[in-house]
This record gives C-alpha cells, sequence and structure tokens, in this order.
C-alpha cells in the first residue's frame, strides 16, 4: 500500500497532525518536509496538517542532530505534546549526527534523550519517504502500538 493510500485510510479516523523542529541541520531536510506539505504532493488532503504549536500535535517531526543549544529546546517541545505522540526523525542526521558527528557543540542522535518511533532515512530523504514515514506514525498512533511515553526528564 503506497503511503497515500495508507493516509487516507487513516485520515478516516483521526488526522495526524504534525509540528516540525529543526535541532541543528543544515535546512536540507526542512526543505523536503515543507515539499511534502505542498500542493504537489497535498498532505493535507489526506488529513495531514501541519501546527504552530506542539501542544496541537500528535506528531513531532525531527530533523538535525541534537545542538547543545537545541537539547532543551527539544525536551520542552516534546513535553508539551499531548498523549498519544509519534515521533520521526527525519534524514540521517537524527538517526547518527551524520556528518556533524564528534563536533563538540552536538550530542548526536535524537533518541538519545526521546524515543523514536520511525526512522525516515536519506541526506535528505525524498517527500514520499518523508509521508511514507508520517503514514506509519499515524498508523502506530492509530493502532496504540507506539513507543512509551513519559516526561522526559534532564
Amino acid at each position: 500500500m503506497n503511503p497515500y493510500e495508507k493516509l487516507m485510510q487513516i485520515a478516516r479516523g483521526k488526522s495526524p497532525w504534525v509540528y516540525c523542529v529543526n535541532t541543528g541541520a543544515c535546512n536540507g531536510c526542512d526543505i523536503e518536509v515543507a515539499a511534502g506539505l505542498t500542493p504537489r504532493f497535498d498532505a493535507e488532503q489526506l488529513g495531514v496538517v501541519r501546527q504552530g504549536s506542539p501542544k496541537h500535535a500528535d506528531i513531532l517531526i525531527i530533523s538535525g542532530p541534537v545542538t547543545l543549544r537545541t537539547r532543551d529546546a527539544l525536551l520542552d517541545i516534546y513535553n508539551q505534546m499531548p498523549n498519544p505522540k509519534a515521533v520521526v526523525a527525519v534524514g540521517s542526521c537524527p538517526a547518527s549526527g551524520n556528518i556533524f558527528a564528534g563536533s563538540p557543540t552536538v550530542y548526536g542522535a535524537v533518541d538519545q534523550f526521546i524515543p523514536v518511533d520511525v526512522y525516515v532515512a536519506g541526506c535528505p530523504p525524498r517527500p514520499q519517504a518523508i509521508l511514507q514515514g508520517i503514514a506509519e506514525a499515524a498508523e502506530l498512533l492509530a493502532s496504540g502500538k507506539q513507543k512509551n511515553r513519559k516526561e522526559v526528564k534532564e
């Protein structure tokens, strides 16, 4: 089943609302996330809506490795999201740190701080792959199989 069919099926129940956060990326993944939410790929017709506040979102989309300056903000954003919630790590940076690994200003992978449900590989991944990741996260939310969610503390 392609991501559009999967999202259409999930959207019949509850539309996944997403909140995007850049934790120190080069913006390549952010451009592809934005492209996936434009009329060309039209994820909004399938119920995927980008939110301006984490308090209204179901899915957190993260791009970039966690830096010294973004760690506390990431934890705060994650804790503001209501349960149930899912986390999608977009690109190679949130998974491994990619080219930023070993930098004195970078902690590294996101899963050191918050649980990640779906990884979307690539540098940057294509919009279709990002939509597939959102569809998988929405499916996890619908089935209740996302990782255990507790408030994350420093």
